[in-house]
């Protein structure tokens, strides 16, 4: 945090400090994508710091301000799950998962534990691509439209790549026996 009000201090006098470029609901929402891409908590303070690191660049370079700060905030945690998700191989994640639900076990929520950890390995075995399109839709909430904005790809192929991931999720949690 040191390392951000250095970096708004240069240029406007020691006096000046700007404020903090993510609100709380757009930190909670960077959070959220950053965990569900695969980010585990004790990485997650990092993943925020690097979002807003990447909007201070961005206006430090005199580029233009994102059209929707927590879209583009949304999609930035989402490639930065992709990219811890691409360095760490899946066995290390699922035994990380498997030993937090351990810790958790809580007698009357089995079936949620079940489910969420049927979802979290669906999610592991998708496509990079389809994974970054479930997430963006359904956890951070964000439209066709403004992802298929924000990924720089046509909106028929954000649909294309929901509908596999849709099919694909659901078919493994038939054939897990999970619903």
């Amino acid at each position: 945090m040191a390392v951000l009000r250095r970096m708004a201090r240069r240029g406007a006098g020691a006096d000046h400090v700007v404020d903090d470029p993510l609100d709380a609901a757009q930190e909670r929402r960077v959070r959220a994508v950053l965990a569900l891409g695969g980010v585990p908590q004790a990485d997650l303070p990092d993943g925020v710091q690097q979002v807003r690191l990447r909007l201070l660049e961005r206006a430090a370079s005199g580029r233009e301000a994102p059209r929707d700060v927590s879209a583009w905030a949304a999609v930035v945690a989402s490639n930065l799950a992709m990219d811890w998700h691409r360095a760490k191989r899946r066995q290390e994640r699922l035994g990380e998962r498997l030993a937090s639900l351990r810790q958790l076990e809580h007698p009357s929520g089995e079936d949620s534990r079940v489910l969420s950890l049927a979802v979290a390995q669906g999610l592991d075995d998708l496509p990079d691509a389809q994974r970054q399109v479930l997430v963006l839709r359904f956890y951070a909430d964000l439209p066709v439209r403004g992802i298929a904005e924000e990924l720089g790809i046509p909106e028929g192929t954000v649909k294309s790549r929901l509908h596999s991931a849709v099919r694909a999720l659901r078919d493994r949690l038939h054939e897990d026996e999970v619903v």
